[in-house]
């Protein structure tokens, strides 16, 4: 036991040291090879130097990093910085979201490219680990800028994927617009309709039916049946929602079909309650046709009122859904929630 830890911490260690200031990496390497120590204590020969198992895994098989040059519609140019993290194939082609968001960096793409080798694997279906993105921030732009930066995004990104080989979705900052100006810039250049290449795209050009309601959805009926072991429901009880973007849009629909009343929602500049319960439909044309903040909504919502400082977690509620990104809820918050 004690030589697998030893291993354990060794084979940590080195990782942090040969990836440097990517302490979003660092922390999901940690947490996956805690979880694994049990694993490694009862079949010490996956720990192996000899075999590197987890030094495979750890590393990437490619790491892309591009320049995207775009043009604003005053005619300035702008250079941001994409990123393809291709992280294991073993099961299948890669298969990860696309992130535009200001946060983000090879450290964050390959946190969350990470992680993707799980998710899929559990799934039981032919795909690998992957994740890619750019420090472009799609907020405040036209739907133009939005569709020049795509464009230029996918002029090099085209090179690297398809669907036998790298299989792109959305993420924060990538919804079915994105999508959209993706895939059509992808056909222009290779002049081929792969509708396998990107997922998440429109039912319409190749999307799978409740492709947008998926991962809400998901994580409703999961909580559904969760309670539903301790011969309860959600019918009746108050929920706080983190976000407001696709994931939690959804959430809050299926909450209220299932009876819940969700309470909240958030973006970066703050959270709004609503005692009332959230109105989606409002809630919907402010941020997916208008593109506005959580504050537009408050703005137009009577009775509901923003917070700019303090937590959501801090708001009383019988369940939280945490929808918004990685890392938001953290211990003091599940204290306060508990």
């Amino acid at each position: 036991m004690k030589d697998s830890k030893d291993r354990l911490e060794a084979l940590r260690a080195e990782i942090e040291r040969r990836n440097p200031a990517q302490p979003e990496f660092h922390q999901a390497v940690r947490e996956v090879l805690e979880t694994l120590a049990p694993v490694f204590a009862a079949r010490p020969e996956y720990a192996d130097p000899a075999v590197a198992l987890v030094e495979r895994l750890t590393e990437p098989e490619r790491q892309i990093v591009f320049r995207v040059p775009w043009q604003d519609d005053r005619g300035r140019v702008h250079v941001n910085r994409g990123f393809r993290v291709e992280f294991n194939s073993a099961l299948g082609p890669y298969k990860g979201g696309l992130r535009f968001h200001p946060s983000v960096d090879i450290g964050v793409v390959k946190f969350v490219g990470f992680e993707q080798i799980f998710k899929n694997a559990l799934t039981w279906l032919s795909m690998g680990g992957g994740k890619g993105g750019s420090d472009f921030d799609p907020r405040g732009r036209s739907d133009a800028e939005v569709m020049r930066f795509c464009q230029s995004f996918m002029t090099e990104l085209h090179r690297h994927i398809g669907e036998h080989t790298d299989v792109p979705a959305g993420d924060i900052g990538v919804g079915g617009r994105e999508i959209g100006y993706l895939f059509g810039q992808y056909r222009r250049i290779t002049n081929r309709w792969e509708a396998g290449v990107l997922t998440g795209k429109g039912a319409g050009w190749g999307g799978s039916a409740i492709r947008p309601q998926g991962t809400g959805y998901g994580s409703v009926l999961f909580a559904a049946e969760m309670l539903k072991v301790r011969g309860e429901s959600l019918d009746g009880l108050s929920a706080v929602v983190s976000g407001s973007g696709n994931v939690a849009l959804y959430t809050i629909e299926k909450l209220q079909q299932l009876g819940a009343n969700p309470l909240t929602c958030s973006d970066s500049h703050g959270y709004v309650v609503d005692d009332k319960g959230i109105d989606l439909a409002l809630l919907k044309q402010v941020k997916e046709v208008e593109r506005g903040r959580v504050a537009d909504y408050a703005a137009r919502r009577h009775g509901a009122r923003v917070v700019t400082d303090g937590s959501i977690w801090d708001v009383p509620c019988d369940v939280a859904l945490p929808c918004a990104t990685q890392n938001e809820l953290d211990e003091s918050a599940a204290k306060q929630l508990v």
